[in-house]
């Protein structure tokens, strides 16, 4: 699947739309560069399940968890590796407790830096690239 956004509205719109699509036990990997939009579309993924928060990147706290109620997803692990060192600082606040659990969806922004974590797990795959000011290219891979 491929999309192109306009504006920050039509981004975040795309992330309710494709919230309707996840499920429990779902790692959704959001790659691009800085300013691609993935906290942007991590946005619209939070208002589609459901998630009243305001959603700021755990740049970093590496990790934010949300409660969700949305089909058979009760709770939602956002994480963001981009300051992140090495695996193991995520090891030590609990991420595996969180990784493809029946109901927990995992978003995760900067996901190479974590591929040994992730091996062998249901992930989707998202690319966003910058066209633009705030237009965007996004190439879901499920």
């Amino acid at each position: 699947m491929v999309i192109i956004t306009k504006n920050t509205a039509e981004t975040i719109n795309f992330g309710k739309d494709l919230a309707t699509k996840l499920h429990g036990g779902d790692i959704v990997l959001l790659n691009g560069d800085l300013g691609a939009g993935k906290t942007t579309l991590m946005k619209g993924l939070a208002l589609g399940l459901g998630i009243d928060n305001e959603i700021n990147s755990p740049t970093f706290t590496l990790m934010n968890i949300y409660s969700a109620n949305i089909r058979d997803i009760k709770m939602v692990a956002h994480i963001d590796t981009y300051r992140l060192k090495d695996e193991r600082e995520l090891t030590e606040i609990g991420v595996e407790d969180y990784l493809g659990e029946d109901h927990t969806l995992t978003i995760i922004e900067w996901p190479e830096k974590i591929a040994n974590l992730l091996q062998n797990k249901k992930m989707i795959r998202v690319k966003l690239e910058s066209l633009g000011v705030n237009e965007r290219k996004i190439q879901v891979f499920f």
